[in-house]
């Protein structure tokens, strides 16, 4: 090999190296791994996004959303015509009827006063959920829908504890129906939506967060474990679903803090499925009864009961004859368990002894005189009349 050929292998050679490392550097720098790792998000990415989900979930659940029209009819007697020498008289007959009509007196007049609120469908049959007091007392119940084709609904099952009603109407075609959530998953924090008919103005949607989860102690039901948000709620928000980001519902709209600004509170979806699911079946709910009347556990209450804190519920009283008396459970006993599971208070053990099967024996784990206990019962059916804090 000639020197004038050896310095051309080896330019040639210098060439291809500088090429291939060129080429490798490219390679690097238009890779989508390594542009996706030196990028970072947009801002407006990610608002167009949240902005998208909103959109998203507002799109697929208004449909589902209806308004209720509720009509409750008054009847009274006119008072009679106290008969006198005039009361013949043409002119006498036209003044009465000024104020009385023309029907004349003794007749029977009837006095309708509507209602509203909202309702999400939760079945294709035509099943409706909605609050209790949105159709109590009604004598007459209308479901429009987001079409705004109206159509009579009757209620078929009611739960005044829990303030939760099930309306059913006969479809004549498809229905968009609300898919419920697992409201014990819920954070506070986490974004919440309502769809509902505020005053009237039917599929309107506001948006807010779970401020609260567990709220107890509100005096709107015997049942309470509300979700609190701080998206818009109004009269006529009622009965309409609050939904997460996915666009299930977790909750239904319920109640308002008048005197405040964003307090909200809902049932939460949980609650919810064991209510209506017992509905739809037999049209009411039964519960599970231990016989327990129950107070609350104050620190002074904790300290003379020997507990280390207020976690548990005291027992006021035991009701002759009840699961209660037959397990031994006394006066001033504090529950700690409830079949395994940890008693927070005495909303707490009222949820889950309601919530409990009929015939079911459970394990009670509570203390008396500082000393803990284990004792069994079996969970009997609530008696329909009985009321307040009694468990």
């Amino acid at each position: 090999m000639t020197p004038q050929t050896a310095r051309a292998v080896v330019l040639a050679s210098a060439l291809f190296a500088c090429a291939g490392a060129a080429f490798a550097l490219y390679g690097w720098l238009g890779a989508p791994g390594a542009s996706a790792k030196a990028a970072a998000p947009s801002p407006m990415g990610t608002a167009d996004a949240l902005q998208a989900a909103f959109v998203n979930v507002a799109e697929t659940v208004r449909p589902a959303v209806v308004h209720l029209g509720t009509v409750q009819v008054a009847r009274s007697r006119r008072p009679p015509v106290v008969p006198g020498p005039n009361a013949d008289d043409p002119f006498f007959k036209d003044f009465f009827d000024q104020f009385f009509g023309r029907g004349g007196p003794g007749q029977r007049e009837e006095f309708r006063t509507p209602g509203l609120g909202s309702g999400v469908i939760i079945d294709k049959r035509g099943y409706v959920l909605t609050n209790f007091h949105v159709v109590k007392g009604a004598d007459g119940v209308t479901v429009r829908l987001a079409s705004k084709q109206e159509m009579r609904g009757r209620i078929v099952g009611a739960d005044p504890k829990t303030d939760l009603a099930i309306i059913k109407f006969d479809p004549d075609g498809e229905l968009r129906v609300a898919t419920l959530g697992n409201s014990d998953a819920l954070r506070v924090g986490e974004w919440a939506i309502a769809i509902g008919n505020p005053f009237g103005l039917d599929q309107t949607v506001t948006v807010g967060v779970v401020s609260a989860v567990g709220r107890a102690d509100v005096g709107i039901a015997t049942y309470e474990n509300f979700i609190q948000t701080d998206a818009s709620i109004n009269p006529g928000n009622s009965g309409g679903p609050l939904l997460n980001l996915r666009g299930e519902v977790i909750g239904i709209n319920t109640a308002i803090v008048a005197t405040g600004q964003g307090i909200g509170f809902a049932i939460p979806a949980n609650m919810v499925k064991r209510v209506t699911a017992q509905l739809i079946d037999r049209g009411k709910v039964t519960r599970g009864w231990i016989g327990v009347s129950l107070q609350p556990m104050s620190k002074e209450l904790a300290q003379a009961l020997g507990l280390p804190d207020t976690r548990g519920a005291i027992v006021a009283r035991v009701h002759p004859g009840s699961p209660a008396e037959t397990a031994g459970l006394a006066q001033n006993d504090v529950v700690m368990k409830f079949d395994g599971v940890d008693v927070d208070d005495y909303h707490h053990l009222q949820r889950l002894s309601s919530e409990a099967e009929v015939g079911k024996t459970v394990k009670l784990d509570y203390v008396r005189r500082g000393q803990r206990k284990t004792v069994q019962l079996t969970i009997a059916e609530s008696p329909e009349s009985g009321g307040g804090a009694t468990r």
